[in-house]
Order: structure tokens, then sequence, then C-alpha cells
């Protein structure tokens, strides 16, 4: 097969050239022109040629007259991992998962794939980055020693296309895509138009074949996906891995889901035997104290459906004549924004103070609702006074002093009695109607309320 003359598009002004050139000569922009293949004579298309169309053409019809099925899914016997996804993997579905290097990507997917072939499913993994050899030692050190996964080392995408066409499996790994590379374009693997086009093509045939394909995707320092932003709009799912390589716990957390919800998260520990799903992560997020310690308050997070406990933990001390403000795991501009709230309407004074607050266990949060959590930490560490036992807070605070309702309240005051928390300080408007049996709940309209009660508790 002939390979298509390259040509090179403008990112800004969409002009074309016909060779690289390090300013653009439509709108005179730097280092806008990337790689594309030209567009081939009629009845030619380069994306037909590789493989047939996504689907014969349709009528035109009302949504109240086309049928709504529901996908069928495919659990993959990892239940953190299927919660993420929305209950398994979607027949024709593309998935894109990122992480740091190290973090575990590969191993869960082969410990997922392995899981879809003893139930009976085909599969197939493809790795660009490891010989058929490296993946076979991983699979023993996972305990896989019989594992029956195809693998194909392989990083042209001709060849990966053809064997999906050949051997229709139900399920696809690329491992990764930045190292798959298309014949019909002469940049290098990894570069923005390999990417798009490559991804292009394995999502087309993931629709008209029904295969469900993961790509691996590498990110860039700042964990963003490497690549054009267009290929997280390509794919049905994206994932982010996420995790501290000095700690043994790791996170995925959708990012987008077009078969279920966003911002759902599973919870894994790394283990000799690979990755194995944790029940109750809330026991992660908590440290274990024997007496409560001053600057620690636990809270109720929601990740997607799932509410987390999580400890907040303040630390204030003396600072110079600049104190700092730091925080690990919530925005620090907001934390600015809470200690103004706290002088002006609470009398709480940290302009003098240095201020740090972590989240522990590496979690991020970023909803509103810790907002009172924060606030409290800060000011039992400030009077060095802990906090009661068993006792918990969430609540947003607005800029006037109020403390806003929190989404769900009762699923979080719900999560929290189950694990022994007998105390609860929330905003008014997520009191329950009826009382929790061994929790007693504070309703509170403003940061002064809660500042007061906490006093007579301490």
């Amino acid at each position: 097969m002939a390979k298509d003359k390259s040509i090179f598009t403008c990112t800004e002004c969409g002009g074309t050239s016909a060779r690289w050139m390090g300013k653009c000569p439509g709108c005179n922009a730097w280092n806008t022109l990337i790689e594309a293949s030209a567009e081939p004579a009629a009845g030619k298309n380069r994306f037909g040629s590789v493989h047939a169309s996504l689907a014969p053409t349709s009528e035109v019809l009302p949504l109240a007259q086309i049928e709504a099925a529901d996908f069928e899914r495919h659990p993959t016997g990892i239940d953190e991992l299927d919660r993420v996804l929305g209950g398994g993997m979607v027949e024709g579905g593309v998935v894109l998962i990122g992480g740091d290097p190290g973090i575990g990507k590969s191993t869960l997917l082969l410990q997922a794939v392995d899981a879809l072939q003893r139930s009976g499913m085909n599969t197939l993994y493809v790795t660009g980055e490891e010989s058929g050899a490296q993946v076979a030692m991983r699979s023993r050190r996972l305990g896989l020693p019989d594992s029956q996964v195809p693998v194909l080392p392989e990083i042209q995408l001709e060849k990966i296309l053809h064997t999906l066409q050949s051997r229709q499996p139900g399920i696809a790994i690329i491992d990764s895509i930045q190292t798959v590379y298309s014949d019909q374009l002469t940049s290098a693997p990894g570069s923005v138009a390999q990417v798009r086009e490559c991804a292009a093509h394995l999502t087309r045939t993931a629709k008209s074949t029904g295969t469900t394909i993961v790509l691996v995707g590498h990110v860039t320092k700042e964990g963003a996906l490497a690549g054009p932003r267009v290929l997280e709009h390509m794919v049905d799912t994206v994932l982010y891995f996420e995790g501290d390589t000095h700690s043994n716990f790791r996170l995925i957390r959708a990012i987008k889901n077009r078969f279920g919800a966003v911002n759902e998260i599973g919870v894994f520990a790394m283990t000799e035997k690979g990755l194995k799903g944790v029940s109750n992560p809330s026991a992660i997020f908590l440290s274990q104290h024997a007496e409560p310690v001053p600057g620690s308050c636990v809270m109720v997070t929601l990740e997607g459906t799932r509410p987390l406990l999580v400890e907040i933990q303040a630390l204030v001390d003396s600072g110079g004549p600049s104190p700092r403000r730091l925080s690990v795991g919530l925005d620090r501009d907001r934390l600015a924004m809470l200690l103004a709230v706290l002088h002006r309407h609470a009398g709480v004074a940290c302009m003098d103070q240095d201020v740090f607050v972590n989240a522990v266990g590496g979690v991020r949060i970023s909803e509103p609702a810790a907002d009172l959590a924060v606030m409290l930490a800060i000011t039992s560490s400030l009077r060095g006074k802990a906090l009661p036992k068993g006792f918990l807070a969430f609540g947003e605070v607005g800029l006037a002093g109020e403390v806003r309702p929190a989404p769900r309240g009762q699923d979080r005051l719900k999560e929290a009695a189950k694990l022994g928390f007998t105390a609860a300080i929330i905003p008014k408007a997520n009191a329950p109607k009826s009382p929790i049996q061994g929790m007693t709940v504070h309703g509170v309209d403003r940061i002064e309320e809660a500042m007061s009660l906490i006093r007579s508790l301490t």
C-alpha cells in the first residue's frame, strides 16, 4: 500500500503547507505546524483503506422512535475497577487509562484481562513497551503462571488492526497508545499526529466490531494525559491512576464516563501478588490515634457515589514576618479565604502564624464541603485542644460566615455512624429529620455557632 503524501497543518488558522516551516505562512504563528496525511484522491479515503467505515448510513429518526437499549457489561471480577467503570467493560467501548510510570497500570490490566479470559471471553494483550517474555514474567510474579491471555508484541497500527480483524477479541489492551505508529504518517511514534491517527482508527474498530479497547496513555510531569486533548474526546471513558509511589495504596478516578458516573473512585492496595481492592477505604484516610490530638478533624467527602471519611490535619505555628500557608490535598487559595473568614466572623486570628493543612492518605479533596472541617482543625491546633473522640464535621462556609449544606448529607452521616462516630457538626439544612442511632448531630447556620459549640464540647 503506497503511503499518502504528508502535509503540515497549522493548529491556529488551519492553513496547510507542503513542508514544515517554523512559522505558519498564513497567520505567522511560530511552531504551530503539525504533520498530517494528505487527503488522497476521491474514492480512496485513507480511513476506509485501513478499515471499513464506522457504520452504514442510517435514516434520520426522532429520538422518541429510536429504541434505547441498555449496554451489555462484562464485569472484570475486580470490584473496585468495575465500580469506576460503572459495572464492567461495555461492548464496543473505548477506555483510556493514564498514570505515572510504575504506578501499576499494566499490572491491573493484566489481572483484569486474565480474569476475563478465564471467564470465557476472547482477549488480546498488545504490548508495545515490553517483550512477550517480560509480560510473561509479570504474569508469573502476579501468581498467574498458567494464564492463557494471547500476547502480541507489536507497535505498527496496520498489523494490530489486522490481528483485531482476524481474532475478533471481546477485549483488547493496547499498552501503550504512545508506542503505536501508522505507516500513513512519517512522524515518530508518540507525536501528536501519530497518537491522534492511531487512536481514531482503533476507536473506529471498536465501534464497528464490538471489541472493547483499553488504551494505556502516558502522562506529563504535571500529571495530565500526554498527547492531544482530542484523545480524551475520542474515547468513552477516561481513568486516572493516582497514588504515591512511596505508599502501597492506589486510586483510580473516572474523569469521563459515557456509560456510568464520573468522579467515581476505586481504591487498591499494591501487594506482592498485584493490586487488591480495598473494601473499606475510609480506614486508609483515617490516622490511628490512641487518643484525640489537637489539629485533627474528620470529615465525610463524596467520591462519586461513595462517602469516604477523611482526616484533615492542621498545624498552626508561630511564623515570621511572612507567614506561610501550605495545603496538601486541598485548594491553597481556598485555605487563604477560609483563614480570612475565620478571623472576620469567628475572631480567630492567624495572620502571624504559619498554617499547614493536610488530607491524610494522599486523597485530593476538591469539594467545598471540607471547609468546616478545615476551619475546626485549624482552631483546634491554634488552641492546643483536641476535638472530642468520635467527632466529625462537614459543610461549605461562605464569605459572609454562613454554613451552606453539602449534597447527600444523610448518606454522609450514615456512613460515619457505621464506623462508630458519635458526634457531628453539620449545616442545619443537612440535619436529619429522624435521629441517627448512636450519633448526636448539631446543626449550625453560621461559623460563629460552630466555634461556640466546639468550645463547649472541649
